[in-house]
């Protein structure tokens, strides 16, 4: 692995950060410009698609086949971001994985501050369910907010009854929104993405009058016992270090299988930038490993 990509990743994203502490509309206007400038690759397929009454984008790769399905979370402190800004990222999870991917625009705080986001994770994997989609054939996926979010989703899924989904894929989750962790201090010079002043500001806008403790918010805080496969991957140079080591510690605890998966030298949802870094590629190819290794039997 290269040091000098590395290097050359955290000066461009040093130049670029957006200031999550900025208003939210204009926070979001500077991420969605930003995004606009991300390519998509000419055989990554879109279509807009609506599951359980929550609306999404379909993805797929030209000329895969596939049988199972990703259920993706979007990650932007529940306040910003869009299925739009995904489509990238889920297209190479799709390609090395054969899985059609549903990346969703659930509902965002402020206007739509806890519960809403669970309700609408919830609601999606229950259509799916209710669409006759085998659950062995099904991982909910997501990077920061939506990795958080995907495990409240599993944990209101579980909590209702519902079986669970083959296994989970977590990227830097955001899932602890008492922001407790020592690792916003101690990695905040190195984090050229996220800042604990942006998180202390965005937090309260998402919580509204709920306890930022409650597991289906902070997972961390959460028992675990009964979910699926979960595999966590970070880099070491991110604030939400700390929040993905707390999320496989609290996993083993609660006898949940969970791989914990970090890399050194790499910022917030590095997968993101697999052209330009090569740890990027390789953390793909191996949670393409362990999709494979979970999801019920298909061509992949």
């Amino acid at each position: 692995m290269s040091k000098e990509q590395q290097d050359t990743l955290d000066s461009i994203l040093r130049q670029g950060r957006l200031d999550t502490a900025a208003d939210v509309a204009s926070v979001r206007a500077a991420l969605n410009a930003l995004m606009a400038q991300t390519p998509v690759p000419p055989d990554v397929e879109q279509k807009p698609v609506e599951i359980g009454g929550v609306p999404g984008i379909e993805v797929t790769v030209a000329g895969k086949d596939p049988g199972n399905v990703m259920l993706y979370f979007h990650g932007g402190v529940y306040v910003i971001g869009a299925a739009s800004h995904t489509v990238s990222l889920v297209g190479e999870i799709a390609r090395r994985t054969s899985v059609t991917a549903l990346t969703l625009d659930y509902r965002l705080a402020p206007e739509h501050p806890y519960p809403a986001a669970v309700d609408d994770a919830r609601a999606a994997y229950e259509g799916l369910l209710k669409q006759g989609v085998d659950p062995g054939r099904i991982v909910l996926a997501g990077e920061s907010a939506g990795g958080g979010l995907a495990v409240a989703a599993l944990l209101a899924a579980r909590d209702a009854g519902l079986p669970m989904p083959a296994c989970a894929y977590l990227m830097s989750p955001y899932a602890d929104l008492t922001l407790s962790s020592e690792t916003l201090t101690s990695k905040q010079a190195l984090d050229p993405i996220l800042t604990p002043e942006g998180l202390r500001v965005r937090a309260p806008e998402y919580l509204g009058a709920a306890d930022a403790s409650n597991p289906l918010i902070s997972p961390i805080f959460g028992d675990l016992n009964g979910l699926p496969p979960l595999l966590i991957q970070v880099g070491s140079h991110e604030i939400l270090l700390g929040d993905a080591i707390q999320l496989a510690a609290t996993a083993a605890t609660s006898d949940v299988a969970v791989t914990l998966d970090v890399t050194p030298g790499v910022p917030h949802v590095f997968q993101g930038f697999a052209g330009l870094l090569d740890e990027a590629g390789a953390a793909l190819d191996r949670a393409s490993s362990f999709l494979k290794a979970h999801l019920g039997n298909a061509d992949l």
